[in-house]
């Protein structure tokens, strides 16, 4: 018999690990009944304390998360690691392994890794994975590590997702440290020098420490100034500065109101990304009620409507039924 997602849950939340993981993959792949799941899993969160992890390919991010969840299990806490992967062109699944490469969680079933397609967000970060983060929330996890695929303008996405943004920079990054005054700094709570054994850190931590100095945002206003803290992932050194690091980030947000504002503006995010794709499904519906995009497409190009009459007349239907008659 079909286990249907609704029924794991008394299970997920006893904390079997297989319903945790059919669980996901109901949310990953939008099955009936995940939404009903979702929203009942969400009132049995107890806000895990969830840390984004990103920074360009070759940063080492993968070996990091695997050491930050060895370290939270040697304090007894249970961990949930969800590696972002890039989309596979064929399948749209996630295709890099990275539960291979996390020999922690090999043989303890106090760790839970699973892989997720990026599946063409900005971000890196699918619609599905705010979800997959309140799954294993009410499963229980003390900490919950999102690895994104890597840094640039479109990463700020994690910080939808994450309580601590934890960004990865490499000794002699040079010009890519110049690109974190792209929006990167912005969603960076702690700077981590990875590979700090390696020619240039100490020059790649007085790039960082000259960026926050002159960071606009003046983040020391509200209490918190990004910290900055060198690893060695390959030998886990640093690694419990980092994790000190984080508690401290954590204990911030708890004690000021930023942990709540940043609980407000994920929740916010998070529904008006739903109603957007919502909206995008009706409006779908609609185009196919008119036969279609590409008969409206040429009737365009013949010259027998414009664009924006035709999107009027996609709108409209909505428009009516929400008695919204501003033009």
């Amino acid at each position: 018999m079909t286990t249907t997602p609704v029924s794991l849950i008394d299970e997920l939340i006893a904390g079997d690990q297989r319903a945790l993981a059919l669980a996901i993959s109901a949310i990953e792949d939008r099955k009936p009944g995940y939404r009903e799941l979702v929203g009942r899993l969400h009132h049995e969160t107890t806000d895990a304390h969830v840390i984004g992890v990103t920074g360009s390919p070759g940063s080492g991010k993968s070996t990091l998360v695997n050491r930050l969840a060895e370290f939270y299990r040697s304090r007894d806490e249970t961990v949930g690691i969800i590696a972002i992967d890039p989309s596979s062109p064929f399948t749209g699944g996630a295709v890099l392994g990275d539960r291979i490469r996390m020999s922690a969680a090999v043989g303890d079933d106090g760790i839970f890794v699973r892989s997720m397609s990026a599946r063409g967000s900005l971000g890196g970060l699918s619609t599905a994975t705010a979800d997959a983060v309140k799954a294993m929330d009410a499963a229980g996890k003390d900490r919950i590590i999102i690895e994104t695929v890597g840094a640039g303008q479109n990463e700020i996405d994690v910080v939808k997702t994450a309580d601590s943004v934890l960004v990865l920079v490499p000794p002699q990054s040079g010009d890519a440290v110049q690109m974190l005054k792209a929006g990167i700094l912005e969603i960076a709570d702690i700077f981590v020098v990875n590979k700090a054994d390696l020619d240039g850190a100490d020059r790649t931590v007085k790039e960082l420490l000259d960026l926050i100095e002159h960071d606009p945002i003046d983040q020391e206003a509200n209490g918190w100034s990004t910290s900055i803290v060198e690893t060695v992932a390959t030998d886990g050194t640093g690694v419990d500065d980092l994790g000190s690091t984080i508690d401290t980030h954590s204990a911030y947000l708890e004690t000021s109101n930023q942990g709540i504002e940043r609980d407000r503006k994920r929740y916010a995010e998070e529904v008006n990304t739903i109603v957007r794709e919502e909206l995008a499904i009706l409006l779908e519906r609609e185009i196919d009620r008119q036969g279609g995009i590409d008969e409206l497409a040429e009737a365009i190009r013949i010259r027998e409507t414009d664009p924006y009459t035709v999107a009027e007349s996609l709108v409209d239907p909505l428009r009516v039924s929400l008695g919204d008659d501003v033009d």
